[in-house]
């Protein structure tokens, strides 16, 4: 796509930035302990009731921001995978990345360790997890580099997700299993500004870095041979996109848990609003997916006494959603 067709998705862009504003500020005043919009701005501010100010400071902001960053990443990897490995079922945990992490928290929360040590080693293990799969992937001799990354990534995100349910089998049925299970489901119940303020450089950067990367990343959609006519030097982008993807996949992995589906059907659907080129379609995927884990997030805690786990929600609608867009595909393509 041409540069100059770019400034035609602005409108759509500044219409689900306003959107977003506007849910944010909502998602302050909704939940167990509702509060009216101008009362919670003035808690924002430090000001009015002090249980306002607590509610809203140290809970439903938090949480807000955690949603945004959360959902704007996975879309943002998302929509980098599958432009690299051209391949539209392509997801952020298609190389392990969300496996490996799901079975370092397991295995924090199975050893007993606090908070920050869970989250040390979810993020290690989804960083290992794709260290190891493009280690294997480079030690296997075949042409299509992609495939072998694909199915290398499979395979030990199987494995890994085998080891995770053992360690559900060996834990404490009244204690650890609970807790296991909760977080492999995705919750932002726990989240707190400290982790937001270590979580978001990380995001800003990596998607930072994305965009700037995305005339060479628009030719990643050639094939190998065409690109690298082009002058792009595919294996060290291929590389670049990876690491940068898996760091921010796995850095909000660790303080949400494993919340599936936002990085398969966000970039699917600000495609179809935007196209392909990723200088649209990275800005909208990340507004879109942002938009859309605030408003599941808002929901989970909103709809009733239980909180229901993102990970549940996010299927529920993602599954019915993308099932509709193939199926309207198939009907334009008979």
């Amino acid at each position: 796509m041409p540069r100059a067709a770019l400034p035609h998705s602005l409108p759509l862009l500044l219409i689900i930035l306003i959107a977003l504003m506007a849910f944010s500020a909502l998602s302050l005043t909704l939940g167990a302990y509702p509060l009216g919009l101008l009362e919670s701005m003035h808690a924002l501010l430090g000001n009015g009731d002090t249980m306002a100010v607590q509610v809203v400071q140290d809970i439903r902001l938090p949480r807000t921001l955690g949603a945004i960053l959360v959902g704007a990443s996975l879309a943002a990897a998302g929509a980098a995978y599958q432009l690299l490995f051209r391949n539209p079922l392509v997801s952020p945990d298609i190389l392990g990345v969300s496996s490996g992490a799901g079975l370092g928290a397991v295995l924090g929360l199975f050893l007993g360790l606090p908070s920050l040590g869970v989250q040390s080693l979810a993020f290690a293990g989804g960083i290992a997890a794709v260290a190891l799969v493009v280690a294997l992937g480079k030690a296997v001799q075949h042409a299509d580099r992609a495939l072998v990354l694909v199915l290398t990534g499979v395979v030990l995100g199987a494995l890994a997700g085998a080891i995770t349910s053992l360690l559900k089998i060996l834990a404490d049925p009244y204690d650890q299993l609970p807790a296991i299970t909760f977080w492999l489901l995705g919750s932002l119940s726990g989240i707190n500004m400290a982790q937001v303020v270590v979580v978001a450089p990380v995001v800003v950067v990596a998607c930072t870095v994305l965009y700037l990367l995305r005339w060479r990343l628009n030719a990643l959609s050639l094939n190998e041979a065409e690109a690298q006519a082009l002058g792009v030097q595919v294996k060290p982008l291929r590389i670049a996109v990876i690491t940068l993807a898996t760091v921010m996949t796995s850095a909000v992995v660790a303080v949400a848990g494993v919340i599936g589906w936002i990085g398969l059907l966000i970039p699917h659907a600000a495609r179809l609003l935007v196209g392909p080129s990723l200088a649209r379609l990275l800005p909208m995927s990340i507004l879109m997916g942002a938009l859309f884990l605030l408003l599941v997030d808002t929901a989970s805690r909103s709809l009733g006494d239980l909180e229901i786990p993102l990970g549940i929600l996010t299927a529920l609608v993602g599954a019915p959603f993308f099932l509709g867009l193939l199926l309207r595909r198939a009907g334009a393509n008979p």
